[in-house]
């Protein structure tokens, strides 16, 4: 077990166990964007455009994850993310 979870967590660049890395300018945009939603939810366009911005930031995110990520953990963590935001687009 001990040698899966080094194979699993270990960054591939520089042999650190990665769990979390500090989020990328990309990750930054989602999260103004989702702290917006939460601040002012409305049905308006700003609203809707919020949405657009926060969901396809992950779906970019996500993807980048599962082919760049440091460690099969990040690569996982990305599928999960971009599976979660297609089925709640979902009706």
């Amino acid at each position: 077990m001990r040698q899966f979870l080094q194979w699993f967590f270990r960054n591939r660049a520089t042999g650190a166990i990665t769990i979390a890395q500090w989020p990328n300018l990309l990750l930054w945009i989602v999260i103004v964007a989702g702290v917006l939603l939460w601040i002012w939810p409305s049905a308006d366009k700003a609203s809707v455009g919020l949405t657009i911005v926060m969901k396809g930031g992950l779906i970019i995110w996500g993807a980048d994850e599962i082919f760049r990520g440091v460690n099969p953990w990040r690569r996982c963590l990305g599928a999960a993310v971009v599976t979660y935001v297609f089925m709640t687009l979902m009706p």
